[in-house]
């Protein structure tokens, strides 16, 4: 593979690393300034400043998502506060909130995963401060009624049923179940239907969760752009330095080592291409490992849309309608998923065969090392082109503030990109990519 840049991408890139220029230089791959202060109640400020036509953008990353709810019968609540915590408090209610964001322009919005829950806003530098003031008193004084909570876990529900109209997400909430059977990656962001059924009774337990993963501790409060970083560590300690300790960590159980292949079929209540999902275990992320560095490598090398597989199955014989690989950035052991859209049902297992023969080639022996050059380059080019916009930095960086709790893990991570060797995609793909240690689904719908 050969990796072209525009005109217009080494243009963006030029204006990126010049503006990183006219602060201390940096050895890393990152180009832009980072300066981080941790206040004394455990809370980690992160400010990236960077020229933005006076915008900029504040995102507050809790470490806390569906990995965290380790209790039975109690899933689905992180993804159940990123509703709630639009809710409002008794100072600023939902529709003052609103209001504000509002006549700022401003764009509010918020996200849950497996491991974390992040708040974002894009606004006006000059609304930082009123922004600042909003977000601090929805963290530490979220009030909501109990009739509020009914009806907000009820409309929950309703997402999920409207999630499992697709294909997709029917077969990934299936694959993690058969996954996982201990760990609490075995349900979805969104939890598990007979907990979210039951979440309405469940309002005294939802202040518990509010109170035991809502702390300082546990978040990271990140600023990208025109701003200055002592004026936003200084507003930082005016509104969050009050916000009190009181971090749980959850009591995960470790999921022990799978020895066996598994195999499920997956019905679908609707018309679909069949689907074929194989989910390798895989370590827990480390920025440091080459191993799991190079299974983003072998990713694109064996199933990327240039790959000979892809070629064979999607362009040249035209069974497959789209193929896919490669591994899940966890703060646990995660996996590494290869997923095809097969055509024909009949084909279905063919398919199969060729992805064991692909990763049975790349255990066999290394790949080119001109390929893998050209993977290396584009996995850094394409982190470094999406850096064009306070709110993607501070997207580029979220899950992995959460997952490692460290922003300087950016640097390290694409150090280790670097370094990787034909030999790294090897083992890799030896020690992870083994029959026992995946599980294998089928999903079919209605022909």
């Amino acid at each position: 593979m050969k990796l072209l840049l525009t005109l217009a991408a080494l243009a963006l890139l030029g204006s990126v690393l010049s503006a990183a220029g006219a602060d201390a230089p940096r050895r890393g791959v990152f180009p832009y300034p980072i300066q981080t202060r941790t206040l004394g109640n455990g809370l980690n400020v992160v400010v990236i400043p960077m020229s933005s036509n006076g915008l900029c953008a504040l995102w507050s990353v809790v470490r806390t998502g569906s990995r965290d709810e380790f209790e039975p019968g109690h899933t689905g609540f992180a993804h159940f506060f990123e509703h709630m915590m639009f809710r409002g408090t008794e100072r600023f209610p939902s529709q003052v909130y609103n209001g504000e964001v509002t006549r700022m322009g401003a764009s509010a919005n918020a996200f849950t995963s497996d491991d974390l829950t992040a708040y974002h806003l894009a606004i006006a530098a000059e609304d930082l401060p009123r922004v600042m003031e909003l977000e601090s008193d929805r963290f530490q004084n979220l009030k909501y009624a109990e009739d509020a909570f009914k009806t907000e876990a009820g409309a929950v529900y309703g997402e999920y049923r409207k999630n499992r109209t697709s294909p997709f997400f029917t077969i990934y909430e299936a694959v993690r179940a058969a996954a996982f059977k201990t760990h609490t990656y075995g349900h979805t962001t969104m939890g598990y239907e007979a907990d979210i059924k039951t979440m309405p009774d469940m309002y005294a337990y939802s202040k518990e969760f509010f109170a035991r993963y809502y702390r300082p501790e546990n978040v990271t409060l990140l600023v990208t752009g025109d701003v200055k970083p002592e004026t936003v560590f200084e507003l930082a300690e005016r509104y969050y330095g009050s916000w009190q300790r009181g971090y749980q960590a959850p009591s995960v159980p470790e999921e022990p080592p799978q020895t066996e292949q598994r195999r499920i079929e997956v019905s679908y209540q609707g018309r679909t291409l069949p689907i074929l999902w194989a989910a390798y275990k895989l370590p827990r992320f480390d920025v440091n490992d080459r191993k799991w560095a190079a299974t983003e490598a072998l990713g694109e090398l064996a199933f990327g849309e240039t790959s000979a597989l892809y070629k064979k199955l999607v362009l040249d014989e035209q069974v497959v309608q789209s193929l896919s690989g490669g591994p899940n950035v966890n703060r646990d052991p995660g996996l590494f998923d290869v997923i095809a859209q097969v055509k024909d049902p009949a084909k279905i297992d063919a398919v199969l065969a060729d992805i064991d023969a692909t990763i049975a080639g790349f255990a066999a022996s290394p790949p080119d090392a001109a390929r893998l050059a050209a993977t290396q380059q584009r996995l850094k080019y394409g982190f470094l082109m999406a850096l064009n916009s306070p709110s993607s930095v501070a997207s580029s960086l979220a899950r992995l503030i959460a997952v490692t709790g460290d922003i300087q893990a950016v640097d390290r991570l694409y150090a280790t990109y670097a370094a990787l060797t034909p030999a790294d995609v090897q083992a890799a793909a030896r020690e992870f990519l083994k029959p026992e240690r995946r599980t294998v689904a089928v999903l079919e719908g209605n022909q």
